[in-house]
């Protein structure tokens, strides 16, 4: 991180002039005033690592002497490593092709902007030159203003591409291992783009020079507070409240073990749905995320609609919890569905299980079913939900013998810090989600955004290691939980197909983490009624997408398809929200509505509470 800082990149003096570029940025009446502040600059870099270094001295020393494990943040990148060793020797020796096509975009690249230069900057761009390829990431008018970045860009996303596809021409490898190996030549490329460094950027050049190297002194700030918090920062962390401006919609805890919270929600409405809704979040992420700021709060939303909602608030695992398995998730949902039943004294609920919690839904269903407990679930909703995971995306990149074993041993206490998840998912979308936030905060020294959903995505949870494990082996690799009895849960055996519960599934059009593809497999296995919903976006976007945006679409078309392809082909297209829609089929399932009063006020007379929402589950790291 100190050499990306300083600019001291190893290999920088066999490529283009960076130092000659950098001359060109400077202005020509440098004064005694200029240099004082250069050296202010650096001597505040200097003292600010200095004391960084001194503090994780400290910690290293607190370590030796308590024994509990320290995080290291960069240990997330030991599982791509694992990976990467895998692959077979000589998978990039093509160099005598590389090295021709590289003299042809040279040659290109130089004609264009040496002729832009010659002509006074005219071009058909008139913002520089055009050139032959192009990425969001070199959109500013200092990438074609000089030839040496000029050059240094398109050189880059020309390597990127031939890599890429060396990768897809390559013989003698798996239909897995080509997917890893691409992966992995993706995520290395992205990390060696030359927007990633103070000396290849004429952006960050440009910033350096105008502040007087100020930006990289704000950099230092950030980039030291990231390091010693173990996690990038993505938004201003400040801005947001948990009970004040996220997660705000008034309710109360009204049922707690250790391994959850029960959150009821006050009516907003007169009359309520009979039937109550309870919503399982992933236990891999916070629950606000579908209590997000009022305009985006899809809780609050369903309790305007008249629902009576209820949503289970996982506890982040701590050393406590470190026997914890799926069965314990599927006992958990069965006893907070009784539990609802029983506070409403109502025979059966509405459920829905968002990601990893939908997956568990459907397996609680099947247990259910196999007790002859069907009717407990009046409906089941599922958000991005999988349970054959046989297509089910990048995510399956990370679970080999290799890195389940890596994985095991970053969680000697029990638990997997939820730090290494969040680098893992982040690194699904390295190029938004990583480097982009190193240019902005570390070179351009830029002040975080305050933004909602950012907030949520840094605001980790940590999993028991042993059923993370489990799931990762058990299902993801191994796809068992569609073999009938293959997989049991509180002794109770799991066969999918015996779920004949009234089921929505919806999926995202462009979701990584669970692709539409292997969400659409959950309507191969369930035997009961079912509809499914086509949605625009990906895995958050797509489901929290309040109707009063007015964003995306969302598509309804025949449910008994034989494939997703033809489900699309048959579809509908529906502009914006397909929360309506959702409510409208929810309705059909039971229409009768009740009065919001007793203990569908929650903390009323006589009812006894714990807290108020959102609890302080949901609040502890």
């Amino acid at each position: 991180m100190r050499e990306m800082v300083s600019g001291a990149m190893p290999g920088l003096k066999d490529g283009p002039d960076a130092a000659a570029a950098m001359q060109s940025f400077m202005p020509g009446d440098f004064t005694a005033a200029d240099l004082a502040d250069w050296t202010k600059a650096s001597g505040e870099l200097q003292k600010m690592w200095l004391e960084f270094a001194a503090f994780q001295a400290k910690k290293a020393a607190e370590k030796s002497t308590d024994g509990k494990y320290l995080l290291d943040p960069a240990q997330w990148l030991m599982i791509s490593q694992s990976m990467v060793d895998q692959f077979p020797k000589g998978a990039f020796d093509a160099q005598a092709k590389l090295a021709q096509d590289s003299l042809a975009l040279w040659k290109g690249v130089f004609e264009r902007v040496v002729t832009s230069t010659t002509n006074g900057g005219k071009s058909n761009d008139e913002d520089g030159p055009a050139l032959p390829i192009k990425d969001r990431r070199f959109s500013d008018p200092a990438w074609r203003e000089h030839p040496a970045f000029a050059l240094l860009h398109q050189t880059y996303l020309m390597l990127t591409e031939y890599f890429r596809q060396s990768v897809q021409s390559m013989n003698g490898l798996d239909k897995e291992k080509r997917k890893q190996l691409d992966f992995a030549v993706s995520a290395l490329s992205e990390a060696m783009s030359p927007d990633n460094f103070l000396l290849t950027n004429p952006v960050v050049m440009k910033r350096t020079v105008e502040t007087r190297g100020q930006n990289l002194v704000r950099g230092m700030q950030h980039l030291i507070n990231d390091l010693k918090r173990g996690q990038l920062t993505h938004t201003d962390p400040d801005a947001f409240t948990l009970g004040e401006n996220l997660a705000a919609t008034p309710g109360k805890v009204v049922h707690e073990t250790s391994l959850y919270q029960l959150v009821q929600y006050s009516p907003s409405t007169k009359e309520v749905l009979e039937v109550p809704l309870v919503i399982f979040p992933p236990w891999i992420n916070r629950f606000y995320i579908l209590d997000l700021t009022p305009k985006k709060s899809f809780i609050k939303w369903a309790v305007d609609q008249g629902l009576t909602v209820f949503v289970v608030s996982w506890k982040s695992a701590d050393e406590t919890m470190r026997d914890v398995v799926w069965d314990d998730y599927i006992r958990a949902q069965i006893e907070a569905i009784d539990h609802v039943r029983d506070r409403l004294k109502v025979p059966s609920v509405h459920a829905i299980g968002y990601c990893v919690a939908g997956t568990t839904l459907a397996a609680t269903l099947a247990v259910l079913a196999r007790r002859d407990e069907a009717d407990k679930v009046k409906s089941a909703t599922f958000f991005t939900a999988q349970v054959d995971f046989e297509k089910s995306g990048e995510l399956k990149h990370f679970i080999d013998d290799g890195q389940l074993e890596m994985i095991g041993k970053l969680s000697p206490e029990g638990y997997l810090d939820g730090r290494y998840l969040a680098a893992t998912f982040n690194a699904l979308r390295g190029k938004d989600l990583i480097w982009n936030y190193v240019v902005n905060n570390y070179l351009l020294g830029e002040d975080y955004p305050a933004f909602d959903l950012l907030h949520w995505n840094g605001d980790v949870t940590n999993l028991p290691s042993k059923w993370h494990n489990d799931y990762l082996r058990d299902l993801y690799r191994d796809n068992k939980l569609v073999v009938p009895d293959a997989l049991t849960a509180d002794g109770t055996p799991i066969d999918l197909t015996k779920v004949e519960t009234p089921s929505f599934v919806q999926a995202g059009k462009e979701d990584h983490i669970a692709p539409a593809e292997s969400v659409w497999r959950l309507t191969d296995h369930f035997s009961g009624p079912l509809e499914f919903l086509l949605a625009g976006s990906g895995h958050i976007a797509g489901v929290v997408n309040p109707p009063a945006a007015g964003k995306y679409q969302y598509w309804v078309g025949d449910s008994d398809a034989s494939s997703l392809k033809a489900y699309i082909e048959s579809a509908e297209e529906h502009p914006g929200s397909w929360w309506p829609h959702w409510l409208e089929w929810l309705h059909k399932q039971d229409d009768k509505k009740v009065a919001a009063t007793g203990k569908r006020k929650p903390g009323g007379r006589g009812d006894k509470v714990i807290e108020d929402a959102p609890g302080r589950y949901v609040k502890t790291r």
